[in-house]
């Protein structure tokens, strides 16, 4: 019973089993003809799909096509259009050509007819001018058998007698147009300079190479000295400048020719007697930071000098120079003030001439920036000071007027001779500068001895400090005509041989005295 059992449940289970495969194959088989399905429909869209895409592709090449075709037809018509064009201008021009050749044919033609008929009246030329040589040549024969003289003898007694006959009329002509040039600019030149100088009028100061300290009593003297002289010494040494301590009450000396220098000494023993404090050590702290100060203090004259004046642009280092001529002097004025001044006379002269005063003021203003070198040179102070503003790339005509403003080179603008003149007129103010007596003296001497070089010079004078000269001639040995030219040639000979400040008039003074006697 129970094998039997156990067999029906097997056979029960393999009948389920195999029934189970039979339903499994079944549904398989189902579900891959819906997947075929499928899969033929997706490929049917994407078929369509791919069409239209493809269709639609044709067609952007297609009008992509006809773009570029339409553009290249443009570009084809204007290269047409272009050659066409020229095409035209280049038959217009071989038209043009052909006209000016038919033209100058014609010249040419003309041309060689009166080629032809100038040929013709040289040669008749020719033959008239033999006709008249040899006429020439028949007078001259006569004429040298009448007057005795041969042609060459003639000629130079001719030539002798227009010389002095031409020389004569120059002088006169050369005396009537200095004449004629007095009244018509002598005028228009005193108004000018008198205006300028006028409406420029400052005050001048007199520098020298030694300054004086005041002290409040005498007591500060044996301070300032110190132990065995150690206090001096090193002021001396730090400052580069000589004190001198004599019996002048309440006063010591500071003697240095650079007035930096000397500024520097006295602004230090300032604040040495004030501090209280004096030895060698304080000394050399107040000296460096007292030289600071001034160097600053040069920067800052500098640029209130430019901004005074209204010069804009300037270099930085000349800016620097133009504040150092504060401490320079030049025959006893001081620079600065000298430089201002001249810049002041060239704007308003420049002005008055029609020029542009800021170029002119510039000009003024650094004629004399060479008399402040940072080094020993030799090099005139005109040429130096041109070449650093050739350096800083200042303007050509600014350059040439401080070069040429004492003839060291040619002058090639007309600001120079208006820094020239007015650096005569401020120097030559009154009480300006000092003069040496002895350079004084043997100017006036050097001009004295111009005039004996010349003969029939009697006697000479130069008065009115070197700017007049009085000649007085020999009456039987100069004519009047003769004093002109005896005027003239010296005149010439003072400015070619000679440097002198402002003008030198010339007068020569002839005179004839008869004297009898009534007994």
């Amino acid at each position: 019973m129970d094998a039997t059992t156990i067999s029906i449940g097997i056979i029960a289970l393999v009948i389920g089993f195999l029934m189970a495969k039979v339903l499994e194959k079944k549904k398989a088989s189902s579900t891959l003809k819906n997947v075929k399905k499928q899969a033929s429909t997706v490929l049917k869209e994407a078929n369509i799909e791919a069409e239209g895409i493809k269709k639609d592709k044709i067609l952007q090449a297609k009008e992509k096509f006809i773009e570029l075709k339409s553009e290249h037809e443009k570009v084809i018509f204007s290269r047409d259009k272009k050659v066409i064009e020229s095409e035209k201008r280049i038959r217009e021009k071989e038209s043009r050509v052909s006209q000016e050749l038919d033209k100058n044919k014609k010249i040419n033609k003309g041309l060689e007819d009166k080629e032809r008929d100038y040929n013709y009246r040289l040669n008749h030329l020719d033959k008239k001018q033999k006709e008249v040589d040899r006429l020439h040549k028949n007078q001259v024969v006569q004429l040298e058998a009448i007057s005795g003289f041969s042609a060459n003898d003639a000629k130079e007694e001719l030539v002798k007698s227009l010389k002095e006959e031409a020389k004569s009329d120059a002088m006169a002509f050369v005396q009537s147009s200095l004449e004629d040039a007095k009244l018509t600019a002598q005028q228009e030149a005193k108004k000018i300079i008198l205006n300028t100088i006028q409406r420029i009028g400052v005050e001048q100061t007199v520098d020298n190479c030694v300054s004086v300290f005041n002290l409040e009593n005498d007591d500060v003297k044996g301070r300032i000295i110190g132990r065995e002289g150690r206090n001096i010494r090193a002021l001396e040494s730090t400052t580069g400048v000589e004190i001198i301590v004599d019996d002048t009450p309440e006063a010591i000396i500071l003697s240095c020719f650079d007035p930096v220098r000397r500024e520097i000494a006295r602004l230090s023993l300032h604040k040495l007697v004030t501090d209280g404090r004096i030895h060698p050590a304080r000394i050399e702290e107040i000296v460096a930071k007292t030289t600071k100060e001034i160097n600053q203090e040069i920067i800052e004259v500098g640029k209130r000098a430019v901004i005074d004046l209204g010069i804009h642009g300037l270099h930085p280092e000349l800016i620097k120079t133009v504040g150092r001529m504060k401490y320079r002097s030049s025959y006893g004025q001081n620079l600065l003030q000298h430089s201002r001044e001249v810049a002041n006379l060239c704007s308003i002269m420049a002005a008055e001439l029609g020029l542009n005063p800021k170029i002119a003021k510039r000009a003024g203003l650094l004629h004399d920036i060479g008399k402040v070198p940072d080094t020993d040179t030799e090099l005139p102070h005109a040429i130096l000071g041109m070449q650093w503003l050739e350096k800083f790339s200042e303007k050509s005509d600014v350059c040439n007027a401080v070069g040429a403003h004492h003839d060291e080179i040619e002058m090639t603008s007309l600001y120079a001779p208006i820094v020239q003149v007015c650096d005569a007129i401020s120097g030559a103010r009154p009480g300006a500068r000092r003069q040496v007596m002895d350079s004084y003296i043997q100017r006036l001497k050097e001009l004295e001895d111009v005039a004996f070089g010349f003969n029939g010079v009697q006697k000479a004078y130069a008065i009115q400090a070197g700017r007049e000269l009085r000649v007085i001639v020999e009456s039987d040995k100069v004519d009047d005509t003769k004093a002109a030219e005896l005027s003239f040639n010296i005149t010439q000979k003072i400015q070619n041989d000679m440097t002198y400040p402002g003008q030198v008039r010339v007068t020569v003074i002839r005179e004839t005295r008869v004297v009898n006697i009534a007994k």
